[in-house]
């Protein structure tokens, strides 16, 4: 910035550029000797570049998410037990996905559940309670869908699609497809009923 105010006023005083005040630039130098060195030329580009181990069945994550309360009873009992928040997720789930309108007995749980008896007795204890506190059918929330044999009595989310609201919809395309065949009707009988004015006043004119 210095050299080229300097230069600005030169040129304002003496109308011209006078070769002492330039502005100096850099020069460019390339010297690659030790390029080779640094990036040796023996990359070539893989078939692919990112590439993502999918998980195993064994790996699979469960379904029940460990909330706020189950975490309280998870740090208490691991003082006295050896056992993971995952884990838990796990024994949880597997108790879930056993269990259907009736949870499952202890002895069933046992079964279910590969850990030591006593800590099947602590998580099971646990799971009674909180289920019977549930308010839902389940402690893993799930999207409610229809059976697709139509056999399901249950409508999700409160909307009908058996046999007799599809009889009631048929029923009613009927009623309006005869109210637009009458309302057609009616119009072509006003224009005729026009036309029929409108050639007896030019008769009356001719008359």
């Amino acid at each position: 910035e210095h050299h080229l105010q300097r230069a600005i006023s030169a040129q304002q005083v003496y109308g011209e550029k006078r070769d002492n005040m330039v502005i100096p630039v850099p020069e460019a130098e390339s010297n690659i000797a030790y390029y080779e060195s640094i990036y040796p030329g023996e990359f070539k580009m893989p078939k692919q570049l990112i590439h993502i181990q999918p998980f195993s069945l064994d790996a699979e994550q469960p379904d029940y998410d460990l909330d706020s309360e189950d975490e309280i009873f998870v740090n208490k009992l691991k003082k006295r037990m050896d056992i993971s928040p995952l884990q838990f997720e796990e024994m949880i789930d597997r108790l879930e996905k056993g269990s259907g309108q009736q949870p499952v007995s202890l002895q069933e749980a046992k079964l279910l559940l590969k850990e030591d008896d006593e800590l099947i007795r602590e998580v099971y204890e646990y799971w009674i309670k909180k289920r019977k506190n549930c308010r839902g059918p389940s402690l893993i929330p799930a999207v409610k869908q229809e059976k697709r044999d139509g056999s399901s009595t249950n409508d999700p989310y409160n909307r009908k699609n058996d046999e007799a609201s599809y009889e009631k919809m048929l029923k009613l395309r009927r009623d309006l497809s005869r109210a637009v065949t009458i309302l057609e009707m009616i119009k072509r009988r006003e224009k005729s009923k026009r036309e029929l004015l409108h050639l007896t006043l030019e008769i009356m004119e001719k008359r």
